[in-house]
């Protein structure tokens, strides 16, 4: 037989075709390899469960973080100079928000030139960003905080929302919690970004909202709620006002959508028992998060709340997203496919909204 040639291994013998008689009947997404369509933005995500048949054989080690309550360094904490050094804190009881120092949007800019290609476009990125203290302890991060301190934290989302949008087109409140993620400060805090335009992904959740509306005279999330809570396969936690599921369409390992089970476009519309409800499973939520690896989870977060321009359409939701894979070392990066062809995971969101709620219900 002739050798094939230098550099160029011989093909590998492959196995028999499938047939009928080997195939099951229908598709098992807990077993093969298929495709989830997220009707929030129309995108879809490669489930791959056949690539890893034990999700849970990744390392636990622990390791929590031991922080003062109070750290002379950081430019958060209450009475210290902030980043700059111009600015010193007050010493604030709860929470506490200022502009950002360092704003990644502007406002009062001059008008843009003439521009008359379609290749090379540009216009103003008008807004102002401000910083969100949870807590002047700086040992706690949100999930370690009581549900009444967390729902000081909602209802300065609250007003936050109701002030800002008043003026700007979107108002992005987030969080960036952990190292991993990208955080500067470990000092229990988010931020908010309000802007003369609306960005891309709440762009897309507009677009698609708005179609469903159209079509069948019910709002997309609302009726998204209704079949998980009687499915029960992706619920992680709910109560009398809220829910959160680990999404069909997830792509980042533990990403979770927290869902009111009631009409709400706004955070500006929450009222007390909201309030007292959302604080609960906000709590439960991220204490399961923080079991996973015994470990702080990081995650990148982020409220999606109706502006005044779409409160007919929109439904109020956040976004939880956080990157830990296998354990609190080890983070989903998007790999080349994902980045050129489309989103990929590994084990289903039933298996991770089944390892949360088991942390949940254990606690």
């Amino acid at each position: 037989m002739t050798s094939p040639p230098h550099g160029i291994q011989a093909e590998k013998a492959q196995p028999a075709t499938p047939t009928a008689e080997t195939l099951p009947a229908t598709l098992d997404p807990a077993v093969h390899s298929h495709r989830r369509h997220n009707p929030l933005t129309g995108q879809w995500v490669v489930v791959s469960p056949h690539r890893t048949k034990r999700p849970w054989s990744g390392s636990t080690t622990s390791h929590v973080e031991q922080r003062p309550s109070y750290d002379s360094s950081c430019y958060l904490c209450p009475g210290n100079t902030r980043a700059g050094g111009a600015v010193a804190n007050p010493d604030y009881p709860n929470t506490f928000v200022f502009e950002n120092d360092f704003s990644a949007l502007n406002s009062g800019l001059p008008a843009v030139g003439d521009l008359s290609s379609d290749l090379f476009q540009l216009e103003t990125a008008e807004g102002e960003c401000r910083v969100i203290c949870f807590s002047p302890n700086h040992s706690l991060t949100l999930g370690d905080m009581t549900p009444e301190e967390i729902g000081q934290v909602i209802s300065l989302w609250q007003s936050q929302t109701t002030e800002l949008e008043a003026s700007h087109q979107w108002v992005q409140i987030f969080e960036t919690r952990g190292d991993i993620c990208g955080s500067s400060n470990p000092h229990p805090h988010g931020q908010i970004w309000a802007s003369n335009f609306m960005p891309d992904e709440p762009q897309k959740e507009l677009l698609k909202q708005t179609e469903y509306l159209a079509a069948h005279g019910t709002h997309l999330l609302l009726d998204y709620a209704e079949q998980e809570m009687e499915s029960g396969d992706r619920l992680v936690v709910a109560n009398d006002n809220w829910m959160v599921v680990v999404p069909y369409w997830a792509y980042w390992p533990y990403e979770t959508l927290v869902l009111p089970r009631r009409r709400i476009a706004s955070l500006a519309d929450l009222d007390n028992a909201d309030r007292t409800d959302l604080a609960d499973v906000l709590k439960r939520m991220l204490q399961a998060f923080n079991q996973v690896f015994d470990t702080p989870f990081p995650y990148c977060s982020g409220w999606h709340s109706g502006g005044l321009a779409h409160r007919d359409v929109w439904q109020l939701h956040a976004h939880y997203y956080p990157p830990l894979l296998r354990s609190a070392e080890v983070a989903k990066i998007p790999a080349s496919y994902e980045l050129l062809a489309s989103f990929q995971r590994d084990f289903t969101p039933e298996y991770s909204a089944e390892r949360l709620r088991s942390l949940i219900s254990g606690s």
